[in-house]
């Protein structure tokens, strides 16, 4: 990315003691499994991290949706796609199954899938994260041949597959977060990406307020699956360009095919994109957001809100406008004095605030 004269950028948290990553790789480093000598491994929800480097990675194949992380294993010299593609060929399988029962159950599923005959599925969960209903899940799915607890999580695994497998549960679980209606049709939605099934409360107040007069080319930085984006689209006739920022790929999938219908009126850009990192793009005349602030690990990390409303600023025209929503809670306002002109809040309820801050000349601070 060329130099724009942003501050670096806001990284994923990084922690010495990454228990559910240490915890995948705990069969192996105690010798109760062999880490295969021949063949691909696949890797499903991968992330980079000191426990992987007890073993030979040239072999490994890593899937991740979630910008941040990709990156992450990229540069350490992974090879990492959002979706992994292909036959069942993987000599060994792991898998980081997330929360949500949906999206984890389709996850084991795909690695079932992936798994060569022989190989086998190794899946590894925090304690708090479902562990005990995950480790069923696999068993119901294609059998266990062995469980350990450490690091406050579990890990387990199957026998060399194909085994015992259900065939119907195995096609029915492959389907369980598939793209489906929500909202009466007007969207299409899938579990596991934010606030997949509802209209999030606090895009809800910023949609409700926005100005009429937004106009020329905007952005939304972390569109989700497009709910923000279709609302200035049918509130505000005076945008004829809109570039959607968004780190999960599933979900910027979604916005795709929600957006569609305004593709023949409106120029509409799809950029999967870490916002922390800064925009390649610039001159926007607006820009709205509901940024985040939780990382990948559920912690609290207001400064991914506070680095979002930077790029912001450094990504509008003179006289350009930021329209954002956040928990009335989070400390916005002197990261907002300091790179904008002129801030107000328009409205709050329900916990949130949304606020419109005006750009000047110059960034306050933040010469190029």
């Amino acid at each position: 990315m060329a130099d724009n004269g942003l501050s670096p950028a806001v990284p994923p948290r990084v922690t010495l003691h990454d228990d559910p990553l240490r915890a995948p790789v705990l069969p192996f480093d105690s010798g109760v499994l062999p880490w295969p000598a021949h063949g691909d491994i696949a890797f499903l929800r991968a992330r980079d991290g000191w426990p992987l480097r007890q073993f030979p990675l040239e072999r490994m194949r890593c899937e991740q949706g979630f910008k941040p992380l990709a990156d992450g294993l990229r540069q350490a010299g992974l090879d990492v796609q959002p979706q992994l593609e292909g036959e069942a060929e993987a000599s060994l399988v792991l898998v980081l199954p997330p929360r949500q029962r949906d999206e984890a159950q389709a996850l084991l599923a795909r690695a079932v899938e992936l798994a060569a005959p022989g190989a086998r599925v190794v899946a590894a969960v925090a304690n708090d994260e479902g562990a005990k209903s995950r480790e069923k899940d696999l068993q119901q799915l294609a059998g266990l041949a062995g469980t350990l607890t450490k690091f406050h999580c579990r890990v387990f695994w199957t026998p060399p597959l194909p085994g015992a497998q259900d065939a119907a549960l195995l096609a029915r679980w492959q389907q369980a977060d598939a793209p489906r209606p929500i909202l009466d049709g007007r969207f299409s939605s899938r579990p596991g990406v934010f606030a997949w099934d509802r209209i999030d409360p606090a895009s809800a107040l910023l949609a409700a307020h926005l100005p009429g007069d937004l106009a020329g080319r905007g952005a939304d930085l972390g569109a989700g699956w497009g709910y923000l984006t279709a609302e200035v689209l049918d509130r505000c006739p005076g945008v004829t360009a809109l570039d959607l920022y968004e780190a999960e790929a599933r979900a910027l999938e979604l916005a795709r095919g929600n957006l569609a219908a305004h593709a023949a009126r409106v120029a509409l850009f799809f950029h999967w994109h870490d916002v922390t990192g800064g925009l390649t793009e610039g001159g926007y005349d607006f820009i709205v957001s509901n940024p985040p602030f939780h990382a990948h690990d559920r912690g609290d990390r207001p400064e991914l809100g506070q680095r979002f409303i930077e790029v912001a600023a450094q990504s509008l025209r003179r006289g350009g406008r930021l329209l954002l929503v956040a928990n009335r809670h989070l400390p916005y306002e002197a990261t907002l004095a300091a790179t904008f002109a002129t801030q107000r809040v328009l409205a709050e309820g329900g916990g949130f605030k949304v606020i419109e801050a005006v750009k000047n000349d110059a960034v306050k601070g933040r010469g190029r």
